[in-house]
């Protein structure tokens, strides 16, 4: 049970808001969100897609509290939503820019940055 209790305590979970396959341009209109839980060796361990039922910055807030989400990433998030998820302890990278996948594998590799535009160029 030690051992269980202990790599369950090194997942980290981050919670991503989308809109379709990209990061969703604004917190506080987000109507879906995708949770993965990354294993100490950034690995994903577990994924989900959530549809909210509707959008609500509190609501979402809630539930990043109540999920035990550790990273929150976003495009546009109001300051005031910002600075409680900060003062939550949940790590939040904003003015993210790109889709889903792209913004996750930087994450995962720890390279992921606010302010980052993660678009590959169309061939």
């Amino acid at each position: 049970m030690t051992i269980a209790l202990r790599v369950f305590n090194m997942l980290k979970k981050v919670l991503i808001c989308l809109y379709g396959n990209d990061v969703a341009p604004r917190f506080d209109l987000t109507t879906e969100v995708f949770i993965a839980s990354v294993g100490p060796d950034n690995r994903i361990e577990d994924e989900k897609s959530v549809v909210l039922p509707r959008a609500s910055a509190e609501e979402l807030c809630h539930m990043i509290l109540t999920a035990d989400i550790q990273t929150v990433i976003c495009g546009g998030i109001e300051e005031e939503y910002y600075q409680y998820l900060i003062w939550k302890r949940i790590n939040v990278f904003d003015s993210v820019i790109g889709t889903s996948d792209r913004v996750l594998k930087e994450f995962t590799r720890g390279t992921l940055r606010s302010g980052a535009i993660l678009y590959d160029p169309e061939l």
